[in-house]
This record gives structure tokens, C-alpha cells and sequence, in this order.
């Protein structure tokens, strides 16, 4: 890799939604950073509500050991989101598509 590439790099992965729920399953923390309202109207079973603009505070109380799962409507706050905690220092991932497509994959 280049040094440009290397410089121009994402700190996180993107994944799909079944990818996200597997990551769950093997004990990853699914961070839905969607506002409070958006997390009223519905959201995974599994989800811990961080919204994106509380993350930083909140970052402080995850462990480094365990990955981070970020996923909201679409999937651009996730984005920033697994960008704000990979400069943490923690494994992170954001879900392509958002919640929408965790819901087009019949996911709980």
C-alpha cells in the first residue's frame, strides 16, 4: 500500500447488515447513533442508543477490547461515527445502509 493510500485509508470497516448482526453475536456492541427520536420510533433488540453528537462523551466507557458496531438511518452518521471511535483506539464498523437495510434483512 502506498503511502497515499496508506494517508487516505479508512480507520473502520464497513459491513452489511447480516455481517453486523454477526459481529454482534460474537460480542461486538451495537451502537445505534440515530437521535432520540429516530430511537424512539423503533430499533434493533440488541442496540445500545449513543447518538452520534453524545459519542465522544461516551466513548471514554468502552472497552478497547470490544468491537463497536455503528448503525443509524442510512449509514453516514455510522460513518462518522466508527471514524470517531477507530481514532480511539477501538475496533469499529459501520452498518451499510443503516437501519434500513437491517430491516430489509428481516433482522430483529
Amino acid at each position: 500500500m502506498g503511502f497515499l493510500s496508506k494517508l487516505f485509508a479508512k480507520p473502520y470497516a464497513t459491513v452489511s447488515a447480516q455481517q453486523a448482526q454477526d459481529l454482534v453475536r460474537e460480542g461486538a456492541v451495537l451502537a445505534d447513533v440515530r437521535t432520540p427520536a429516530e430511537w424512539r420510533l423503533g430499533h434493533a433488540r440488541r442496540a445500545h442508543h449513543m447518538p452520534l453528537d453524545a459519542l465522544p462523551t461516551r466513548i471514554t466507557g468502552l472497552r478497547k477490547d470490544r468491537p463497536v458496531v455503528a448503525i443509524c438511518a442510512s449509514g453516514i452518521r455510522s460513518a462518522a461515527a466508527a471514524r470517531q471511535l477507530a481514532a480511539a483506539g477501538i475496533t469499529a464498523y459501520s452498518v451499510r445502509g443503516g437501519m434500513g437495510a437491517w430491516r430489509a434483512a428481516g433482522l430483529d
